[in-house]
């Protein structure tokens, strides 16, 4: 039995080891006692470990005679009265803790299952080999063994070991016992029990009488008395108990505390103030808030931030009436940091005092009122402990507002019950520019983007102190995050409601900046620049307010076009698509087998059997898997084929292959070919495998052109087969339209007679051509005209052959075929195999099946395509870069036409000095020329239309946008 390597446990010092021996009593799910203890000395279970091992294992030391005294032994144990009881209970103690680890551990086994190892007694060895079903559980009479017996037969037939509890350790034979004798009554002597001297003798002292030997584990005795094994005295553990006499001091320590008051509760009786769940801690942590207790006010911040993360959903501001309120009071306190100021919030219509913020309507002239307020003068370095608790209990109220307004119900609920939310951004942004404010501004900034949505700017927009505060801070903020937060807050204004958003009076600053930070390679940063210019470029007016800046230069609109049509590429990745340029068609099979052409059957027959079988079979027959013919008619086949041409002097007048040999001939030269029986009323002896060809083949693998020519009155075509264009043409000539040949002669033709007109001349190529008499235009009925027709036929008769060669051997044509057949499959030939496709299966309908079958013809298409959602909309930078060209593309011929209008300034909504000098006479006297066909062709002329039109034949994601996007360029220049 191989054994496992068993160092790693050894050499482990002896707390490691008791956490491994601990973890896998863990994972069997029985119990570990870690501090044994046999005849009151404590029993080191590695040691233990080691010293089984050492001798063989737990198996080896069970069988031996003996060997569980010698373990004892080596942990003080042998020299005892009691040496077997000891025994036994030390093997006890192995067989509970460790037999089960040493399997795992050292042979790498799973062990028996605990209910036949730990669960039952130690009787017994031979654990490897122990399963469920080649062991019984002990009898009532087994369950205590004696001594370090492992098996015991009490019929004696099999080796035990016999050291019996009480047994003395001088015994010096330990053989097999013997039966011993009947037991034998005692039975008292009646006679006295004083003798005379002469009976007894002067000076003899009286012998005792011999008893019998009396035993207990006879043969006559039952089985249970035989096993029987005393069990091993255990000391008694024993408590002290104090007394004044061995511990007073502990003992009056006692007396003490008894007498102070600990007296056993009553059952079932509740005290004051208990068995009352109370609110649970949504509702604790809204009353706290509102209590104005600063302990109570900071554990409840603690709560609502930590919920607010991770729960926010359990918090509704419609669920908890003030909480949203609360929240918003409490942020307002910041303000007394800076401003002499204590606001109040009333719910009252009248607001007379500069404190109070109108909760129901909004507090008017709000802005005015923080640049008016008075300042209040401190070192920031020395706020006291108060303020520096305060501070931070704003932040995490402004945190857990933030939070808690992501969910679009609080979102709607603040907007619709309250105008605080409002009246708080534009408290805490029009507070100073102090660095510990930053991270509350950028929660404000948060917040405003949640709400913005449901709110409505009034007209014009720039009268909002909240939409000022936005401008603002795009046109002065340094901070990038800030920024893209402020234009996203923008872009969503009014996004949730039927109003559309309109963005006017932006100042000239933010235009140019906005423009700028389209050209960094900050993804989050220009598409925030992106969203806004879209929704900029959606309103007529504001687009007319670029063409003026155009002039300018301050903000050129050219080069913002130019970065538009660089950014449709942003993104894309490369993807090939196969396009079909011609559909494949299967061909019909042959229905019959081809006749040889002439120069092939005289080649033929110039060689010898099997040969002249095995060339005729290729040359006219083509393995396909799925076809089949019968044997029968394949011999004949071959007969009539050579049979006319035997030798009837020959040893061999037929010169044919006998059947037997030819058929097993075919299964030779075709791979695909079988010979099959079809089981039925008539056995039917087929091959399976192979199929005629339509055409004839030459042992060089030349497919020769057939003959289709036709005439009036005939059924079936010509099907003369020729080896070559050249043979077809003279075919034709000679055969169908009469031409004679003239040998010697330079013209090899008579033309006597080619331009006589005459009606009966027509084509009858396939019995459907007609192209003299029905053709568009008409041609003389002449043979030279003819003549000058039928090699189209040839062409397409020698094309449809190479296709065929292609499709099914994979070769391409000899040089001798390649000057009639064009090149019309792709920049590589038709040989390619990107061209080529397996033509079964196709859908086609009848009308579409060729006879001799067609090939599909495809190329790669290369596109560049940028992302799409998962709906397959197109999306991210590009999508936004072409919406916003087709907005510019739009609006251009009617913002043309304000220009022309005039009073610009008063549709822009444009109320400041700056906005007013932007917009410069000069640049008014030289654009009022400008129509909007001059500008279409101004903006939209070389570079950025080029770029539209290389997306549109390279990106299928954006055709679609780009191509309304032309399709506007193209009115605007026909205006």
């Amino acid at each position: 039995m191989a054994v496992a390597d068993e160092g790693d446990s050894l050499q482990l010092d002896s707390t490691t080891f008791l956490k491994r021996l601990a973890t896998f009593h863990q994972q069997r799910g029985t119990a570990l006692e870690a501090a044994p203890r046999v005849n009151n000395k404590p029993i080191d279970l590695q040691k233990l470990y080691q010293v089984v091992l050492d001798q063989g294992g737990y198996d080896e030391v069970s069988r031996a005679r003996l060997a569980w005294r010698k373990v004892g032994q080596s942990f003080g144990l042998g020299s005892s009265n009691h040496a077997a009881a000891y025994a036994f209970a030390l093997k006890t103690v192995y067989y509970r803790n460790l037999a089960a680890f040493e399997i795992k551990d050292r042979y790498n086994k799973e062990p028996p299952p605990k209910e036949i190892l730990e669960h039952v007694t130690a009787r017994g060895g031979d654990l490897l080999t122990r399963t469920v079903e080649n062991y019984s559980l002990p009898s009532i009479e087994d369950v205590e063994p004696s001594g370090d017996d492992e098996v015991t037969t009490p019929n004696g037939g099999d080796r035990m070991d016999l050291d019996d509890p009480g047994s003395g350790p001088g015994r010096s034979t330990r053989g097999l016992r013997q039966a011993p004798p009947q037991r034998v009554l005692f039975q008292p002597d009646l006679s006295s029990s004083r003798q005379t001297r002469t009976a007894t003798g002067h000076g003899q002292s009286p012998q005792p009488t011999t008893a019998p030997s009396v035993t207990y584990n006879g043969p006559s005795l039952p089985h249970s008395l035989s096993g029987y094994e005393p069990r091993p005295p255990f000391p008694l553990t024993l408590r002290g108990v104090t007394t004044p006499a061995n511990n007073s001091t502990r003992f009056y320590q006692q007396v003490h505390q008894q007498h102070a008051g600990l007296k056993r509760k009553a059952k079932n009786v509740t005290e004051p103030g208990s068995g009352f769940e109370g609110p649970n801690i949504y509702v604790r942590t809204l009353q706290a808030l509102k209590s104005g207790i600063p302990g109570e006010i900071s554990y409840a911040l603690h709560h609502l931030v930590k919920i607010s993360h991770e729960r926010g959903d359990k918090f509704r501001f419609e669920a908890f009436p003030g909480l949203a309120e609360a929240l918003i009071e409490y942020i307002l306190t910041i303000t007394s940091e800076y401003y002499a100021i204590d606001w109040r919030v009333t719910y009252m219509e009248d607001v007379t005092s500069d404190n109070v913020l109108d909760a129901i309507n909004g507090t008017p002239k709000l802005a005015e009122k923080m640049q008016s307020a008075k300042r209040i003068d401190f070192v920031d370095e020395l706020w006291d402990s108060e303020s520096v608790i305060h501070f931070e209990n704003v932040m995490q109220a402004g945190l857990a507002t933030r939070n808690l307004l992501h969910m679009e119900e609080n979102a709607q609920y603040l907007v619709r019950e309250t105008c605080l939310a409002r009246d708080m951004l534009t408290i805490i942004l029009n507070l100073p520019h102090d660095l510990r404010l930053t991270e509350l501004r950028h929660y404000m900034w948060d917040i405003a983007e949640c709400l913005v949505p449901y709110w409505v700017m009034p007209n014009p927009p720039r009268s909002d102190p909240l939409y000022e505060l936005l401008l603002r801070e795009i046109r002065e903020s340094p901070d990038r995050g800030a920024i893209v937060t402020c234009i996203r807050t923008l872009c969503r204004i009014s996004m949730n409601l039927t109003v559309v958003n309109n963005i006017s009076g932006v100042p000239p600053e933010i235009i140019t900046r906005v423009v700028n930070w389209c050209l960094l390679q900050d993804e989050e940063l220009v598409g925030a620049a992106l969203d806004f210019l879209y929704q900029y470029t959606a309103n007529p007016i504001n687009v007319a307010l670029l063409l003026y800046k155009q002039e300018s230069q301050d903000c050129p609109l050219s080069p913002l076009l130019s970065r538009m049509a660089s950014l449709l590429r942003h993104g894309e990745s490369e993807t090939q698509t196969k396009v079909i340029l011609q559909n494949a068609v299967p061909e019909i099979p042959a229905e019959t087998i081809p006749n040889v052409p002439a120069d092939l059957l005289e080649k033929l027959l110039q060689m010898d059997e099997p040969e002249r079988s095995n060339v005729w079979l290729k040359c006219v027959f083509e393995e396909h898997k799925d076809s089949e013919i019968t044997q029968i008619a394949l011999w004949h086949a071959y007969q009539a084929r050579f049979l006319q041409h035997s030798n009837p002097a020959a040893p061999n007048p037929t010169g044919l292959l006998p059947a037997a040999e030819f058929i097993k001939n075919v299964s030779i030269i075709f791979e695909t070919a079988t010979a099959q029986v079809v089981n039925g009323v008539q056995n039917k002896f087929i091959i399976k495998g192979i199929r005629p060809r339509r055409h004839p083949t030459d042992p060089g693998h030349h497919i020769y052109l057939r003959c289709m020519w036709r005439a009036p009155g005939q059924s079936t075509p010509c099907n003369e087969y020729l080896p070559n264009a050249d043979a077809l043409k003279h075919h034709l000539w000679q055969a169908h339209c009469g031409l004679q040949y003239k040998e010697g002669s330079t013209t090899q033709y008579s033309t006597e007679e080619t331009n006589i007109r005459n009606p009966k001349i027509d084509c009858h190529w396939n019995g459907n051509c007609h192209r003299i008499s029905q053709g568009v235009p008409k041609l003389e009925p002449t043979i030279y005209n003819l003549a000058r027709h039928i090699p189209i036929h040839i062409v397409n008769e020698a094309k449809d052959n190479r296709n065929a060669k292609v499709q099914k051997t994979g070769q391409s044509p000899t040089a001798s075929h390649d000057h009639f057949v064009p090149n019309t499959l792709g920049p590589r030939g038709a040989h390619d195999p990107r061209y080529v496709v397996d033509v079964k299966g196709l859908p086609v309908s009848r009308s579409e099946i060729d006879p001799e079958g067609k090939e599909a013809v495809w190329q790669y298409m290369t596109y560049y395509n940028t992302p799409v959602d998962e709906k397959g909309e197109p999306c991210g930078l590009s999508n936004t870069a072409a919406l916003v060209l087709r907005n510019i593309a739009r609006h251009v011929v009617k913002a043309s036409s304000i220009l022309k209008d005039g009073d610009l300034v008063g549709q822009a909504g444009l109320n400041n000095e700056d906005l007013v000098n932007w917009i410069s006479d000069e640049s008014n006297a030289e654009l009022e020329a400008d129509s909007g066909a001059a500008w279409m062709e101004k903006l939209f002329a070389g570079e950025v239309k080029e770029g539209l039109s290389w997306v549109m034949t390279y990106n299928r994601s954006l055709a679609p946008v780009v191509a309304d996007v032309l399709a506007l360029i193209r009115k605007g220049m026909e205006a």
